[in-house]
C-alpha cells in the first residue's frame, strides 16, 4: 500500500472553503411529491404559507424586541412573557418551514427576503411605550389570523395554525393589568399610523412571494 506524504495528508484534511455553485432548486419552483396533490394546489399552498411563514418570522422577532426593550413597572412579567411567546412562535415557524419543504417547495429563509414580503408593519429601531408594543404585538396577529383563516376558506389545511394564532391573541389581551395602562392611550402612546406599504390592500397570491388578499373577518 503506498505511503502518503505529509503534504498530501494535509491537502486532503483541509476543508474545502468558498464554495460556489448554482441553486439546486430556485424560489419559486416546486419538486413533485408522491402527495395526491394536484401541482397546482401545491403551487398555490406553498405561496400562501410563505406569507404565513414571513409574517409569523416577523411577530417572532416582534416579540424579541420587546422583550429586549420594554421597561416599567410591568418590565418582568412583560419581560417574560414576551420571551415566552416569540418560543412559541419559532415552533411555529418551524411547523411552516417544514410544511413548505414537504409539499415540494422553497421555505423563505433570510431576514432581507422576510423584509420585503411580510404584511405587518415595520416598527421603529428605538423603544416604545408599553401600551403601543402591546398594540402592535395584537395588530400582527390579526393579520396573520386574517391570512390564515382566508387560507382555510380556499381549502387549506391550517386549521390548527388558525386555532393557535387565535389562543395567543386572547391570552394577549390580558397581559397588562388595568392599574398600569391608562385607560385612553395619550397621543405620546399612540402607535404611527401603518406605513404605506401594510395599508394598501394585499396582492392576490399568483405567483411565489406575492402576498395573499386579506380577506375581512
Amino acid at each position: 500500500m503506498a505511503t502518503l506524504d505529509a503534504d498530501t495528508i494535509m491537502t486532503r484534511a483541509t476543508p474545502l472553503s468558498h464554495q460556489h455553485a448554482h441553486e439546486i432548486q430556485p424560489f419559486g419552483h416546486l419538486v413533485r411529491m408522491p402527495l395526491a396533490l394536484p401541482e397546482t394546489a401545491a403551487k398555490e399552498s406553498v405561496e400562501n404559507l410563505n406569507q404565513l411563514l414571513a409574517d409569523t418570522i416577523t411577530l417572532r422577532d416582534l416579540y424579541k424586541k420587546h422583550h429586549w426593550q420594554v421597561a416599567g413597572p410591568t418590565f418582568m412579567q412583560l419581560h417574560l412573557l414576551f420571551d415566552k411567546h416569540a418560543g412559541e412562535q419559532t415552533e411555529l415557524v418551524d411547523s411552516l418551514a417544514e410544511r413548505i419543504q414537504s409539499l415540494g417547495g422553497v421555505c423563505l429563509a433570510m431576514g432581507s427576503d422576510v423584509a420585503e414580503t411580510t404584511l405587518i408593519p415595520r416598527p421603529p429601531k428605538g423603544r416604545e411605550p408599553v401600551p403601543v408594543q402591546i398594540s402592535r404585538l395584537l395588530h400582527a396577529h390579526e393579520i396573520v389570523i386574517k391570512e390564515a383563516r382566508a387560507m382555510a376558506r380556499r381549502g387549506h389545511q391550517v386549521t390548527a395554525y388558525t386555532n393557535c394564532q387565535r389562543d395567543i391573541e386572547h391570552e394577549g389581551v390580558r397581559w397588562v393589568p388595568l392599574r398600569d395602562s391608562p385607560p385612553r392611550a395619550s397621543p405620546a402612546c399612540r402607535a404611527a399610523p401603518p406605513s404605506d406599504r401594510a395599508s394598501r390592500p394585499p396582492r392576490s397570491s399568483t405567483s411565489c412571494g406575492r402576498r395573499i388578499r386579506a380577506s375581512t373577518r
